[in-house]
C-alpha cells in the first residue's frame, strides 16, 4: 500500500449520496463534521506550545515568522499573518504569508506551483531569512513539494521548523523539528481539505499567532491595545477601551486616542500626567 492510499486527507467521505441530501440534511452534516475538528487540535496542544515557545524566543532577539503553503494551506498563512499587524500593531514583517505561485495564487490557482521543490527557499530569500526566524509549512496532505522542499531547505541553513499537517508521519512532519498534526479525518466532500483541514490549520493558526503576540506583550488585560486604529469601529473600540481603563468619559477618551495614535500610548500618558 502506497503513502497516498494510507491518507487521511484522501480517504473516502463517511457520507454518501451527497447529491441527492436536502440542503438541511448537508447542512447539518457539515456541521457534525465540523464539530470534530477542535477535539483533533487538543492533543496537539504539546507541540503548539513547544513551537510557540521557539516562535517567542526568536521573536525576542529580532526574529521573524514565515508561513510558506500551496492553495487554501497557503492562502489561511496569509490570511494569519496579514491580520497581525492591525490587531497587534506590529510591523508587516513581523509575520509574512508566502504561497506557492506567489501573490495571484491568492486569488486564482497557478499550475503546477507547488509542485517546485525549490522555490519556497528561493521565496524566503527574497526576504533575507535568517537564523533567528521561524519557518511553519501548512500543507494539509503532509507532502506538497513547495512547503517540504522550504522547510527542509530552512532547517539546512539553521532555521527553526515547524509544520501544520492533516496526516500522520508524512514527509513535512519528518522534515521539521516541531509537527503538528491534526488528524480530522475524512471531508464531508472526498479530498476536499478546504473543508475540515482548513479548518483546522485556521484554528491552530490562531492559536499559535495569538499565543505569540500575547508572549510578547502585544496584549494587556485581555484587549488589543496595540490595535492599528483603522477604521470608525475600530476607533470607537479603543476609545471605550481607554475609557474602561482610565474611568474617564468618552469624549476625553476618544481625544487622548486621536493624540496618541494607540490605547497603550494613550493610557501610558494619561498615567504619567
Amino acid at each position: 500500500m502506497t503513502n497516498e492510499s494510507k491518507s487521511t486527507t484522501e480517504s473516502s467521505s463517511n457520507y454518501e449520496h451527497l447529491e441527492q441530501m436536502s440542503i438541511s440534511e448537508l447542512l447539518t452534516n457539515i456541521n457534525h463534521e465540523d464539530q470534530t475538528v477542535p477535539l483533533a487540535i487538543k492533543p496537539c496542544i504539546p507541540n503548539i506550545e513547544i513551537l510557540v515557545m521557539g516562535i517567542v524566543k526568536r521573536m525576542q532577539q529580532r526574529g521573524r515568522l514565515f508561513y510558506i503553503g500551496a492553495g487554501t494551506s497557503g492562502r489561511l498563512g496569509i490570511v494569519d499573518a496579514s491580520e497581525c499587524p492591525p490587531t497587534f500593531g506590529v510591523p508587516h514583517e513581523w509575520v509574512t504569508g508566502l504561497i506557492a505561485g506567489g501573490d495571484t495564487a491568492i486569488r486564482k490557482a497557478v499550475e503546477f506551483a507547488e509542485d517546485d521543490i525549490d522555490q519556497a527557499w528561493q521565496d524566503l530569500k527574497k526576504h533575507n531569512i535568517n537564523d533567528k526566524d521561524t519557518v511553519i509549512g501548512i500543507a494539509a496532505s503532509g507532502r506538497t513539494p513547495y512547503v517540504v522542499g522550504g522547510v527542509s531547505d530552512a532547517r539546512k541553513n539553521g532555521i527553526f521548523t515547524g509544520c501544520i499537517t492533516c496526516n500522520k508521519n508524512s514527509a513535512l512532519a519528518k522534515a521539521v523539528e516541531v509537527a503538528i498534526e491534526v488528524i480530522v479525518g475524512p471531508e464531508f466532500v472526498t479530498g476536499s481539505t478546504r473543508m475540515k483541514a482548513g479548518t483546522a490549520q485556521k484554528l491552530v493558526l490562531n492559536m499559535i499567532s495569538t499565543s505569540v503576540m500575547i508572549q510578547l506583550g502585544k496584549v494587556k488585560g485581555n484587549k488589543m491595545v496595540d490595535m492599528q486604529l483603522s477604521n470608525t469601529k475600530l476607533v470607537d473600540r479603543g476609545t471605550r477601551m481607554v475609557m474602561d481603563e482610565l474611568q474617564i468619559e468618552y469624549n476625553e477618551a476618544e481625544k487622548l486616542l486621536t493624540q496618541f495614535g494607540s490605547v497603550r500610548k494613550a493610557v501610558d500618558n494619561y498615567k504619567k500626567q
